[in-house]
């Protein structure tokens, strides 16, 4: 499919602090990543670490915590992963999901999809 950039906000859980950014959308991650920095810069907290598979097929073990993404203007709480400070931002599946958004490749654009609920 590929990957393409998408600007996303990201905020604290009470919302008093915020940055906008592109973020790359990678449906194959299963959660958002953005550099731990940020995050903190943010005042999103750590609440544990989750044990997680790397494309390289490396395990590891990162922090992860609560924060709120804005995409498209819908907005969602969201889990987010401490990566990397000089690490890309990533929108992985789990945040997509919660706003209900799909992928459309051919455009390289998120749009809004009907959830699936049996």
């Amino acid at each position: 499919m590929g990957t393409f950039n998408w600007p996303l906000r990201i905020s604290s859980m009470d919302g008093q602090h915020s940055r906008d950014i592109e973020a790359t959308v990678d449906t194959g991650a299963a959660y958002t990543t953005l550099p731990a920095r940020l995050l903190r810069d943010l005042g999103v907290t750590p609440l544990g670490k989750r044990r997680l598979l790397l494309a390289d097929g490396r395990h590891v073990d990162m922090e992860y915590g609560e924060a709120r993404a804005i995409v498209n203007g819908e907005n969602v709480a969201t889990l987010v992963i401490f990566g990397e400070d000089d690490g890309p931002p990533l929108i992985g599946a789990y945040t997509l999901e919660g706003l209900a958004l799909a992928v459309d490749p051919v455009k390289q654009r998120l749009v809004p999809t009907h959830m699936i609920m049996y």
